[in-house]
Parts: structure tokens; sequence; C-alpha cells
């Protein structure tokens, strides 16, 4: 069964895209912990991050790596801060959240944006590549 993140991947769900190869997809979680919250996933459908295979999983590495230094030169913040948990999309993915506290991990705590403000910080993270 495709995940909600299958369905992004092949353009059936609409994202605010921040950065994508042919492996892996980067775009801004829309029920964010801090603005520029991010998943990157991987474009195979896997749902336990450590059932990827060695290459899958470092590629998956690299490329958050790729975007949370993006997100760090876009978003003012301390430092980014990164998670794996899995529970809620049956579909391995990494959170990266720019952080200036640790309650900003706790995923509790939810801003709101406009969808303007999506797209503008989208091409925003995306530009700092």
């Amino acid at each position: 069964m495709s995940s909600i993140f299958s369905k992004i991947i092949k353009g059936e769900i609409p994202c605010y895209k921040v950065a994508e190869d042919d492996n892996f997809l980067a775009f801004l979680d829309v029920n964010p912990n801090t603005e520029g919250h991010t998943l990157c996933i991987p474009k195979v459908e896997v749902d336990k991050i450590f059932d990827l295979d060695e290459e899958q999983y470092l590629g998956l590495m690299q490329f958050s790596r790729k975007v949370a230094l993006a997100i760090g030169k876009t978003v003012s913040c301390n430092r980014v801060g990164m998670s794996v948990i899995g529970l809620e999309v049956p579909h391995a993915h990494v959170h990266l959240v720019p952080i200036n506290e640790m309650d900003d991990m706790r995923f509790v705590s939810k801003v709101k944006m406009t969808k303007e403000g999506f797209e503008n910080l989208a091409a925003a993270i995306n530009s700092n590549l």
C-alpha cells in the first residue's frame, strides 16, 4: 500500500519541495515544529529507516546533511536538529528542524504558516543548496 510520501513522490499530492535528486526528496512539513521543518525521504518505499540497504541509508544521510546546511543558511536558529521517529507515516524519513531550544524537537508545539510563507521558504532553502 502506498504511503502519503509515495503519493507525494509520484506528484499525486502536492508538497513544498526543497530539494530533489534521483533517489531522495526533501519538502517542508505542513505541520511544522518551527519554520523550516523539513522532511527528507528516500524515493524507494521502505517503512523503517534501518531497513534501507547501506547505500540508500548513507545516501539519505548525505542528502539530509546537504539540506540541513541549506536550512541553517536560510532560517535563523542555533542549529538544525535531526530526528528519525517513523511512527506516523510508514515510509522512512528524517525530520530536520531548525531549533533554538530543546522544546523545538518535542513535536508538541506547532507553528502556523500561510501557503505563500511555505512557498517562499521552500524557494529560499532551495536557493541555498
